[in-house]
């Protein structure tokens, strides 16, 4: 646990030092769980973005996108049950003051579960070597079947505790697994109560006209309100998705992990029409499809998994969770839920507006059921940057720092180096970046020794470093060095292009799908 903590740290300070994410207003001792992207952050994010949007949207031909406004008229969030049902169940210690999350406090618990899982698993691996059946241990050994079968008792007992709202049972599941204040170690708690989630705010000139109003705190009711708007304008025939990524909102009492649960986030969701009937073939197509999105970048296959829901949202009939292994355990990434005709169906009712699709084939109307896949974008920056950070003992003995992000994501593609800065080699490497900078985003770096800067780039995630020496005047020729290989190699300038775009191409990640 401790070596997980150290390397959460280390990933919190070298987002900030390389760059990539700083705490908002620092300067005004910040935000509690409000962050920043820097120059470095702001590329990555994007590059993120893109790739779920050319994944989404422009690979799909019967999927569009969407931007709707953060403020929504507040009947919307009536509608969709926010109002009354979006809360989180806390629970405070009497001793520390702190407030928790209970059922964040119990999942943590299983997750100390898991740890012993995988603690099983690798010094089993370690004993039988190549023989070792990972699957077979997991089914057959007795301390992991046990440790498996306790995690999922407890899940499946909260789950359904607040599916009744039984707060009660919550608390009382706390003490029974005997869960302390992770700050002072003390069980004395409080009861569990809920705690609506969403932020309010006015909309209006005067405080006396001013209508009362929610930021959102999810992107998918601007997709439902929006519905026949898009079907009809787009002449769009079921099945149909609308895509959008945007700003979201949440009021987190317990904001905590850097950013991974933070207030201000943002989403890329994807709402699915279909008809009332096939929600389970799409809600395994949509599993099967994204879990494949998530595996083209290839960041290790055994860091993933599906986590059924035991608790379902109101309004779902089938939900899941792609699970990522961040530095403190497995966490929700994406979810996958199938939320049958419940949305369009409630703005329906508090409108008074038909939504819903005329099918000419069956020549009769119907409200669409839907099928959601939502991820973090935050979230899945947090799992990219942490997967890439490591810390690599070279043949000499040295260590380095290399961020080994996808090159994809990677915010530089490539590094020109000028090996010194005279004789006519700055001239040369300025050039061949202005060339490159029309198809990639291309950094110029000439301080200090090329070996230091070499370090700089592989620290910062830039997947090629490209070295002007005295032969590039005779021969036209630049070295080239990979980030994750360290390889070097002799090629020729007009070369370049086609060998980063080879490496960084959208087209090429995504075919691994």
């Amino acid at each position: 646990m401790a070596k997980q903590e150290d390397k959460f740290k280390n990933v919190i300070s070298h987002a900030k030092e390389y760059g990539y994410v700083f705490q908002s207003s620092e300067i005004y001792d910040g935000l509690s769980a409000v962050y920043d992207y820097a120059q470095n952050g702001v590329e990555l994010k994007k590059n993120i973005r893109e790739y779920w949007w050319k994944a989404m949207v422009q690979m799909n031909e019967n999927i569009v996108g969407l931007d709707s406004a953060i403020f929504m008229h507040p009947t919307t969030w009536k509608a969709s049950g926010h109002v009354d049902a979006f809360n989180d169940p806390l629970i405070d210690n009497k001793d520390s003051k702190k407030r928790y999350r209970a059922d964040v406090l119990i999942e943590d618990y299983v997750g100390k579960l898991d740890a012993k899982i995988e603690k099983e698993v690798a010094k089993a691996a370690k004993r039988f070597g190549e023989s070792f059946d990972k699957v077979q241990f997991l089914a057959t050994n007795s301390r992991v079947v046990g440790y498996k079968e306790k995690g999922d008792a407890i899940l499946k007992r909260m789950g359904q505790s607040l599916e009744k709202e039984d707060l009660a049972d919550v608390k009382a599941l706390i003490e029974e697994l005997e869960i302390a204040c992770p700050l002072s170690g003390s069980r004395n708690w409080t009861e569990v109560k809920q705690f609506n989630l969403m932020f309010g705010t006015k909309l209006g000139a005067s405080a006396e006209s001013a209508m009362d109003l929610y930021l959102r705190p999810e992107t998918a009711q601007g997709i439902f309100v929006n519905f026949l708007n898009v079907q009809k304008t787009g002449r769009m025939k079921i099945p149909f998705g609308i895509a959008q990524t945007g700003k979201a909102f949440r009021n987190e009492i317990v904001a905590r992990q850097f950013i991974f649960r933070m207030r201000e986030f943002e989403q890329m969701e994807m709402q699915f029409f279909i008809k009332p009937g096939t929600q389970k073939e799409w809600y395994e197509h949509w599993k099967e499809a994204r879990m494949k999105w998530h595996l083209s970048l290839g960041m290790g296959e055994d860091n993933y998994r599906f986590h059924d829901h035991e608790k379902l949202a109101h309004y779902a009939d089938a939900a899941a969770d792609i699970e990522f292994r961040f530095p403190f355990g497995f966490k929700e990434l994406e979810g996958i839920h199938s939320r049958t005709d419940f949305d369009l169906k409630a703005h329906e009712e508090f409108s008074g507006k038909k939504l819903q699709y005329f099918d000419h084939e069956e020549n009769k109307s119907y409200v669409p059921y839907v099928l959601e896949t939502s991820i973090g974008l935050d979230r899945m920056f947090l799992a990219v940057f942490s997967n890439s950070l490591q810390e690599e003992e070279l043949e000499n003995g040295t260590t380095r720092t290399v961020l080994k992000l996808p090159a994809v994501l990677a915010p530089t593609k490539a590094a020109i180096l000028p090996l010194v800065k005279k004789d006519g080699l700055p001239e040369v490497a300025r050039k061949i970046m202005e060339d490159l900078k029309w198809d990639f985003n291309v950094t110029y770096d000439e301080k200090d020794a090329v070996g230091r800067r070499y370090r700089r780039q592989d620290a910062n995630g830039t997947p090629f470093c490209i070295t002007v020496d005295h032969d590039t005047l005779e021969d036209d020729s630049v070295t080239i060095r990979h980030r994750d290989t360290m390889e070097q190699k002799r090629v020729k300038i007009s070369e370049l292009k086609d060998i980063i775009s080879e490496e960084v191409s959208m087209k090429n990640w995504l075919l691994k799908m």
